[in-house]
């Protein structure tokens, strides 16, 4: 029987290295501080789907300073994402996976909208599916599932960009892999996607 890792790929939330591009609405303070929040909530979400054991693959490294006074849930496993680009770190935690035996669902922590239940049905797709994917508004996606890998999938994506789940839908076609494309979310990166973040969250993040 095929075991599921739930892994949050996520940075420190360090004031001026996180969600920069919501500092001038929220302040460095802010945009870190809702970080954490983002952070927190996925991990939480991640716990209660029940899906399998959570992993939290991190930049920098899990002993990095920056780490130690970030309050976590108990009950994750750690790892650190290392060098790379995007698709190069996440091509990793699926290679490593997936050759244990595990399906593999990675999500990120841009979402505030992505609960354990979304969570629940990435992995039962898995159950008929290859892949398994939540798109988000700005045309990437804040979770892949996968139970198969090839390196091919991640190379030459344009990370950032409107194409990222389009053209990541299309490697899987042409590799004949099925794969299921669950509702589209929302994720938070910009001063306009504010409108996203729960009422009670953007009280404590005001500048």
């Amino acid at each position: 029987m095929t075991t599921t890792r739930l892994v949050v790929f996520a940075k420190a939330p360090l004031a001026g290295a996180v969600k920069t591009r919501l500092i001038p609405a929220l302040g460095e303070q802010g945009a870190a501080r809702l970080a954490l929040q983002m952070l927190q909530h996925t991990l939480a979400q991640a716990l209660a789907a029940q899906c399998g054991v959570v992993e939290l693959c991190a930049s920098p490294a899990p002993q990095d300073p920056a780490w130690q006074s970030v309050a976590l849930p108990s009950g994750i496993g750690w790892s650190a994402q290392g060098e790379g680009d995007l698709g190069q770190r996440m091509a990793r935690v699926y290679q490593s996976g997936i050759a244990k035996g595990q399906a593999v669902v990675l999500m990120g922590t841009d979402c505030p909208e992505l609960t354990h239940a979304h969570i629940q049905q990435a992995a039962l797709a898995l159950v008929d599916h290859d892949a398994a994917m939540i798109p988000v508004a700005d045309g990437g996606y804040v979770l892949l599932a996968m139970r198969r890998f090839t390196p091919s999938i991640f190379e030459g994506i344009p990370w950032s960009t409107a194409a990222v789940a389009t053209l990541v839908l299309e490697r899987f076609k042409a590799l004949g892999w099925s794969a299921k494309v669950l509702p589209m979310l929302h994720d938070v990166d910009e001063p306009a996607d504010l409108q996203w973040i729960p009422p009670l969250w953007l009280h404590a993040h005001s500048i």
